[in-house]
Order: C-alpha cells, then sequence, then structure tokens
C-alpha cells in the first residue's frame, strides 16, 4: 500500500474531472487502467473522523477503480472534494438511509468505520450500545445489496461487533467466514512502531504479528516473533506489549477529548484493504493479521495471521512458537474475548 500510494501520486499528472452533484449524492468520472481489474470499494461512515482519511487513502490507491463513499450526512462533499484528486477510481457520494443500497451495489469490498469515536474515560466496551446498533442496521443492507463482498470491520469494539455481523449474516442466508474480517491492523502498526523505536532498526524492515482481539489485554503482540531481532529485555517486551495495548488510550488523551485514533486507524484500514483487494486479485501470499472466524484457539473468532486469495481468507495460520510470557497472557485474555464475543452474539440475536 505504501508504494502504491506513492506511484499513484507519482504518475497523477494532467487529468481532469467532471462531475454532477446534489445534496445527496455526487459522482465523478473514472478513468480506465487495462492493466488492473475493476474494484469497486465501499466506505460506510465516509464522513467522518476516520472515514475521511481513508477515503483519501482509498482514492490514492491504483487498485480502485470505483470509491464509494456513504454516511448519513456529508458525503457528498467529502466526495466531491477527494473527486478532485487525478486518480484512477470514479468517486461516488451517498447520504442518507434511502441511498444506502445504491452505496453498496456491486461492492467487492466495504469497509466500516461508521460509529462514536471513543472519548476520554471510555472504554471500547462503552462504544457497545450505539455502535453495535450501527452495524447490525449496516450489516442487514450489505446481506441485501452485496452478499459476496469482503467485509473490514472498523467500528469498534471490534471483539464484539464482527460477532455481530456473523449472525446477521447467517439470519440473512448469506454468512461466509472467509469474508468477514475484523480490522486489527492498527495493532500491528503500532507494535512495529513500538519495536523499532526500541530495538533501534528500520521500521520498514520490522514485522511483528499480532494475536487475540482489538481491544486492551485482549491485543497480544508477538514479540518473540518479530523480526529483525533484536536482544531486548524481559521488562522491554513487557514495556511494549503494554503501550501496543494502550495505544488507543494514549492517542484519546493527548487529544485531551477532541477524538480519538483516526489518522493512524484510517492509515491502518488503508493497508488492510489494500491485502483484500490484491488477495481478490490473486497476487499470491498475501498475508496479513485479521480477527476472523477461527480455529486456532477454543474461541469462535480471534486474530492471527491469514492468508488472504481470491475468496477472502485462502487460509488462516497458526500462532507460531510463543514465549513464556506470550503463552501466559494467551490465557489471560482468552476470557474478556469470550465475554465480548458472547455479547456480540446475544446483541444480534434480541429482537
Amino acid at each position: 500500500m505504501r508504494t502504491s500510494i506513492v506511484r499513484s501520486v507519482q504518475s497523477a499528472i494532467a487529468r481532469s474531472r467532471s462531475r454532477s452533484s446534489s445534496s445527496t449524492y455526487v459522482c465523478a468520472r473514472a478513468y480506465s487502467s487495462d492493466s488492473v481489474p475493476e474494484r469497486k470499494v465501499a466506505v460506510l461512515g465516509a464522513a467522518g473522523g476516520i472515514g475521511q482519511p481513508l477515503a483519501l487513502l482509498m482514492k490514492l490507491n491504483p487498485l480502485v477503480s470505483k470509491l464509494s463513499l456513504y454516511d448519513i450526512a456529508g458525503t457528498p462533499g467529502v466526495a466531491a472534494d477527494v473527486s478532485h484528486i487525478n486518480t484512477r477510481s470514479e468517486v461516488c457520494g451517498y447520504a442518507g438511509e434511502e441511498h444506502l443500497g445504491k452505496a453498496l451495489e456491486g461492492a467487492d469490498v466495504v469497509i466500516i468505520p461508521a460509529g462514536v469515536p471513543r472519548k476520554p474515560g471510555m472504554t471500547r466496551d462503552d462504544l457497545f450500545n450505539i455502535n453495535a446498533g450501527i452495524v447490525k442496521s449496516l450489516c442487514t443492507a450489505i446481506a441485501k445489496y452485496c452478499p459476496h463482498a469482503l467485509v473490514n470491520m472498523i467500528s469498534n469494539p471490534v471483539n464484539s461487533t464482527v460477532p455481530i455481523a456473523a449472525e446477521v449474516f447467517k439470519k440473512a442466508g448469506t454468512y461466509d467466514e472467509k469474508r468477514l474480517f475484523g480490522v486489527t491492523t492498527l495493532d500491528v502498526v503500532r507494535a512495529k512502531t513500538f519495536y523499532a523505536g526500541k530495538a533501534n532498526v528500520n521500521v520498514a524492515e520490522v514485522n511483528v504479528p499480532v494475536i487475540g482481539g482489538h481491544a486492551g489485554i485482549t491485543i497480544l503482540p508477538l514479540f518473540s516473533q518479530a523480526t529483525p531481532k533484536a536482544n531486548l529485555s524481559d521488562e522491554d517486551i513487557k514495556a511494549l506489549t503494554k503501550r501496543t495495548q494502550d495505544g488507543g488510550t494514549e492517542v484519546v488523551e493527548a487529544k485531551a477529548g477532541k477524538g480519538s485514533a483516526t489518522l493512524s486507524m484510517a492509515y491502518a484500514g488503508a493497508i488492510f484493504a489494500d491485502a483484500c483487494l490484491k488477495g481478490l486479485n490473486g497476487v499470491p501470499d498475501v498475508v496479513e493479521c485479521s480477527y476472523v472466524q477461527s480455529n486456532v484457539t477454543e474461541l469462535p473468532f480471534f486474530a492471527s495471521k491469514v492468508r488472504l486469495g481470491k475468496n477472502g481468507v485462502e487460509e488462516v495460520l497458526g500462532l507460531g512458537p510463543l514465549s513464556d510470557y506470550e503463552k501466559e497472557t494467551l490465557e489471560s485474555l482468552k476470557p474478556e474475548l469470550l465475554s465480548s464475543i458472547e455479547k456480540g452474539i446475544k446483541f444480534a440475536n434480541q429482537s
């Protein structure tokens, strides 16, 4: 994704745009690219704090031919803005529930950052009652209008919203476990960044798998498997783990009540969506960490390395060798993660 963005910006020269708009809908013409398959990406919640920078990053992705931006309000303006960027994709903005179906029709990948952000003192679980209802409604529409799309769930709490989405799709008869993903990429991005700083290595060369869930102690970076190898102390590893787990809180507190981790989350969401698009296009050996239906542990949903392909999940990879600290931490996170999963399933099955 990083090189794709740079390449896209460097090659986007001397192209023009035309558009038509109304208060609830705006579209701009696309430019053809014979060498890359046509792919439509829909962003639900595109006018929000994550949605706007995510829309920008997806507009810069040369694998996207159609970019559909949806929110309850404000989306035509976002669409008009990013449509002026001289890259390949056609941009359409849709505002209001009556346009949700049109936004979703034909989508190959649907990214869901919709919902309210965290505020100081608010845990991811505090977000549940608000965001769970939003996710349930959006997934009902996905089941109807683009049941075969790859769904990238960003809306928190991901540990619960992914099970909610699964239950909604099951009720609609469209559930495919290979096509539903909880986006945990931000945990990986943070783990790489923090590890590189402590180990004094080039961050571009760092790889750190992150397993478990996407909230607090359920986040488990496997620094024992990090590359390049570094001789870090047990205390350093524990501190890096804690910082990765508390990364969202660090940003919320730094913004002093005026926002959450929107920009880094948009970047992480764009990285994972790019991986999904590459998989759909047949690029081999695309591997990212994601929170998916899994039998790697006894939990029904779990984040680990996943190989992506033309059908979404091609293979859920094993955890690999764990240190004693990681084994202990893995066992300690399971009850909380299971509780979040069960809470999502219970919500989805309520009338």
